[in-house]
């Protein structure tokens, strides 16, 4: 469906969170690089993964699909396959692999569409040039062709650009001949998902030294080892879920893991904090209606999450700030000024600032007409803005879903929403 209707109704039911997008990504990758056969277990086939798994193909790795699993026979060193990568739309894919392919020594193309054609390369452009790789960009623009050996070593990253440079080099590093350190030269942002590739890679036989979030230290010559791998729920989707139990009526999350390193568990606390009844068992999430109020939301460690805030902030008492979030104006599209303008079209209040968002809560949304961005998190966070609304959302651009969570608007439907196609001529 490229438009959809929604009648606003409040949302109820049992819901399985979709497996982990950043786990999914991290344990093909490590399966791909270690000998032997790997299985991956509770995939969902969302554009992103897709392009990590050709991806892994154009460098040597044979993988066959099943329903919700993989089969993976790794190559212990990457072997090109195919001399142009298409990452579509995604910046892990992108980030990730240009390290990897760099370990063949030969001439390779990364290309992709949408706004992934712009977003920042520099923390890798840096590295050529100190290292002597051959690169041309179009104005620091994909599509990006790359010819050279990555070399141990010690690289200095910026902590506060994305933390995908520092995953993408710790697949690689622990591969090459001699030791090696990353070194932070500013504070690391986004800490949960250097946390999630150490552990992703510990469990695939690789060890990183992490010294206080300042340097890491790898050792070279380490060997991945295959495993059987299943990817935990994802709590940057359950987020969706949860304020929309909270706006609604009672949503139970489940597939969850407790105990998970995802940065984005956070939304639990900061959805308590802003009122929300939650209780957390063993393996679901219970949300029940909540009254919320506004509070000082930091969305540095968890910049995926700033959309759905958004939102809850816009229907809560009082006021709501995001601040440290300057980087999500680089994700899909700029999500500062997407969340404030499409809000604004349906009666919410928010006020764009350089860094985030400051919202005044109102009882009810009007409802109207918004578009996604092209972006998943804005389709998703909006669609859960209709049950605050006085009149019937119109959501255009709602395939952007398909990056993600491929099916969003069945879930949705599932729990009581009413989503019919809509055509810009009716």
């Amino acid at each position: 469906m490229e438009n959809i209707r929604i009648m606003p109704s409040s949302l109820k039911g049992e819901i399985n969170i979709p497996p982990s997008k950043s786990l999914a990504h991290r344990a093909v990758i490590c399966a791909g690089l270690s000998e032997g056969v790997s299985n991956i277990s509770n995939i969902i086939y969302s554009q992103d993964i897709k392009a990590t798994i050709e991806g892994m193909k154009s460098l040597g790795v044979e993988i066959e699909n099943y329903i919700d699993n993989l089969s993976i026979k790794g190559k212990a060193y990457p072997i090109l396959i195919k001399d142009t990568i298409d990452c579509i739309e995604s910046g892990s894919t992108l980030r990730f692999l240009i390290p990897i392919a760099l370990l063949t020594g030969e001439e390779i193309i990364f290309q992709g569409r949408g706004k992934l054609v712009s977003r920042p390369l520099n923390v890798y452009y840096d590295i050529f040039e100190k290292q002597g790789i051959e690169y041309k960009t179009s104005n620091g623009e994909l599509p990006l062709k790359v010819k050279g050996k990555l070399k141990s070593g010690e690289f200095f990253v910026k902590g506060n650009i994305s933390s995908q440079f520092i995953t993408g080099l710790m697949f690689t590093l622990p591969l090459l001949e001699g030791d090696s350190k990353i070194i932070m030269t500013t504070e690391l942002e986004s800490k949960g998902y250097v946390d999630l590739t150490i552990d992703c890679l510990k469990k695939f036989g690789i060890e990183v030294e992490n010294n206080d979030y300042k340097e890491f230290y790898i050792k070279g010559n380490q060997k991945y080892k295959a495993m059987d791998y299943r990817v935990e729920g994802d709590f940057s989707q359950a987020a969706f879920w949860i304020v929309a139990g909270m706006l609604g009526k009672e949503i139970r999350c489940k597939d969850l893991n407790i105990n998970s390193l995802q940065g984005d568990k956070v939304i639990l606390d900061i959805a308590k904090e802003m009122g929300g009844k939650i209780e957390v068992r063993d393996d679901s999430i219970d949300v029940k209606q909540s009254t919320t109020k506004g509070i000082t939301i930091d969305a540095s460690e968890c910049p995926d999450l700033v959309p759905i805030l958004s939102v809850l902030g816009a229907v809560s008492e009082g006021t709501t700030k995001i601040i440290n979030a300057e980087r999500v104006r680089i994700k899909e599209c700029d999500r500062l000024k997407a969340m404030a303008t499409e809000l604004n079209k349906i009666g919410a209040e928010v006020e764009e600032l350089k860094d985030g968002l400051v919202i005044k809560g109102k009882k009810v949304l009007k409802g109207g007409v918004v578009d996604s961005w092209n972006d998943h998190r804005i389709a998703m966070a909006m669609a859960v803005a209709s049950i605050k609304c006085e009149n019937e959302l119109i959501i255009t651009n709602s395939r952007a879903v398909n990056k993600s969570y491929p099916h969003f608007w069945e879930d949705f439907e599932k729990l009581g929403g009413a989503v019919y196609e809509w055509s810009m001529g009716k």
